[in-house]
């Protein structure tokens, strides 16, 4: 089943999206933050090689990620719409 866009939703759908999303951007802010961990620790230590591109490579594709900008935008449909969840 397709999902519907976020500007299409009713205030209902919005909330129940806005819940499930902001599960998911937590653990995604939380490995963003572990492997920029990571990839400062290599800095520190001198150590540039596999250690420091695999994480590199891995936030490149947390930060793209579509589920993160469908996210942001229900965010600013709840922030707009000024419903409280």
């Amino acid at each position: 089943m397709p999902q519907k866009e976020p500007n299409e939703m009713t205030d209902e759908e919005l909330l129940a999206e806005s819940k499930a999303l902001k599960s998911f951007s937590i653990m995604n802010a939380f490995l963003i933050g572990f492997l920029a961990g990571i990839v400062l620790f290599s800095i520190f230590y001198s150590a540039f090689g596999l250690l420091m591109l695999i994480p590199l490579s891995m936030i490149y594709v947390f930060v793209n990620d579509p589920r993160a900008k469908r996210a942001k935008t229900v965010e600013r449909l709840v922030q707009e719409r000024g419903l409280q969840r």
